[in-house]
């Protein structure tokens, strides 16, 4: 497997400089795009020869804010996840930020062998959750969730649902294929659809689905 290409976008020189410094010293991750602002990180991508696997986002900066450059990442450049790694952290700001397609939602004080490990899961799985931020999901799954749409077009069959627990789980295609006995392209076939009847933008999407509408507890989830 080859080496997960990250980009590192904040405002401030020097935690761009640090980072960077300290990513590189990784031997399965290449820093391939750094940028002090959203705009400059915009322009930077769409002409990048190598384009970033997982980009360490700041939520706030000046000019275009992290949700800002979200928002063209997941027109644009769906295939890159992103994680948002803010001062501004509060756990309470978990489901927002993960239903606006974000794949982690992490304080910026964090540990930094941690950090390399998120990265990496980020990578690996679609999405990256915190304890803290598990119990959060689970407290905000109340009476006033909304009641899945038994519509024909909308309702997920057995697969779907086996896959989506899978999902959860953190298995990837490949993995799930592997225990299903079923082809991984079959696989990427029924998360699409998944995409599409749940109406989710990712994989960290499709995890707050299933823990809003009872399909997996948010304690089965698996953590690293």
């Amino acid at each position: 497997m080859g080496k997960i290409n990250l980009a590192i976008v904040d405002d401030e020189a020097l935690i761009v400089s640090l980072l960077g410094s300290f990513f590189s010293e990784q031997s399965e991750i290449n820093v391939c795009l750094t940028a002090e602002s959203g705009e400059a990180f915009i322009e930077r991508l769409k002409s990048a020869k190598v384009r970033p696997d997982v980009v360490l986002l700041d939520l706030k900066m000046k000019g275009m804010s992290g949700i800002d450059v979200l928002e063209i990442l997941r027109k644009d450049f769906p295939d890159i996840h992103a994680v948002i790694m803010s001062s501004h952290y509060k756990q309470s700001f978990t489901g927002f930020m993960l239903k606006t397609g974000v794949a982690a939602f992490i304080p910026k004080g964090i540990v930094s062998d941690q950090l390399v490990g998120i990265v990496k899961e980020v990578h690996n799985n679609g999405f990256f959750l915190m304890p803290d931020q598990l119990s959060i999901l689970r407290n905000q799954v109340s009476s006033r969730a909304p009641e899945p749409i038994l519509n024909d077009n909308n309702v997920l069959s057995e697969r779907e649902l086996e896959i989506l627990k899978l999902i959860c789980l953190q298995k990837t295609a490949k993995e799930i294929g592997e225990v299903l006995f079923i082809a991984q392209r079959t696989v990427e076939g029924h998360k699409n659809n998944l995409f599409i009847k749940t109406e989710t933008k990712n994989i960290a999407g499709l995890v707050i689905y299933a823990i809003q509408n009872k399909i997996i507890e948010a304690d089965e989830i698996i953590l690293h």
